[in-house]
């Protein structure tokens, strides 16, 4: 999941970045409503969190700005005034929810959580699963076969995204656009590095493996030896 952060307050955006990466999102920063609306058409965001008095383009106007070309990206508003008439402001202007500073990090990712479920129709709880795999979204909880695995954030978002895709190949591209907040280089090596570190997880004292090499192509989660 990749998430796009407006906030001129380099403060306030490293907080929310840095808990997000920790919650295992992508994040890019703009400082700027200009770069926010820029960016915001470069790259598919599932959630944007946008600060509401921004330099050359505030956040009202660059929310409007969005919807007037068909971007319909969910938008929560962040803003120090509490006032019923700038939250319908930010609403009316095509915000999709509303949060006044300061606030918790664990209310704004909770809504974060629950845009992207409202955005993808989404029924609470989250439950994606896979033959005797399945994972929690929510509590990022682990299961198959009815062991409980432990996973770090990168790698409970890498499994997440192969069941979103599951008996889809995903090009390491695609994995690292998506799960990290890279451009592809085709010398690395830390998405390979990631998917031995989570098969030694998921598949290693299974007979049924899950996670395959698509050689030339990038890997699948599906049933096979």
């Amino acid at each position: 999941m990749r998430i796009l952060i407006v906030e001129d307050d380099k403060k306030i955006a490293s907080f929310i970045e840095k808990g997000l990466k920790a919650s295992g999102f992508a994040v890019d920063v703009a400082s700027t409503g200009t770069m926010g609306f820029e960016m915001a058409f470069e790259e598919p965001y599932d959630t944007m969190v946008v600060d509401i008095m921004l330099p050359e383009l505030d956040g009202i106007s660059l929310i409007g700005r969005l919807r007037q070309h068909n971007n319909n990206t969910p938008v929560i508003v962040l803003s120090a005034r509490d006032r019923v008439d700038d939250r319908i402001k930010g609403l009316e202007a095509g915000a999709d929810d509303y949060l006044t500073k300061p606030f918790s990090f664990s209310e704004l990712l909770a809504r974060i959580q629950a845009l992207i479920r409202r955005a993808g129709n989404i029924a609470e709880p989250i439950t994606l699963s896979y033959e005797d795999l399945s994972i929690d979204i929510q509590k990022r909880q682990v299961i198959r076969s009815n062991q409980t695995i432990d996973l770090q954030p990168l790698e409970f978002s890498l499994l997440e995204y192969l069941l979103r895709n599951k008996e889809r190949v995903v090009s390491k591209t695609m994995i690292m656009e998506h799960v990290w907040n890279y451009n592809f280089d085709p010398m690395t090596n830390v998405v390979e590095a990631r998917i031995c570190r989570l098969r030694d997880k998921v598949d290693k004292g299974f007979e049924l493996k899950l996670i395959h090499t698509v050689r030339g192509a990038g890997y699948v989660l599906k049933k096979g030896k």
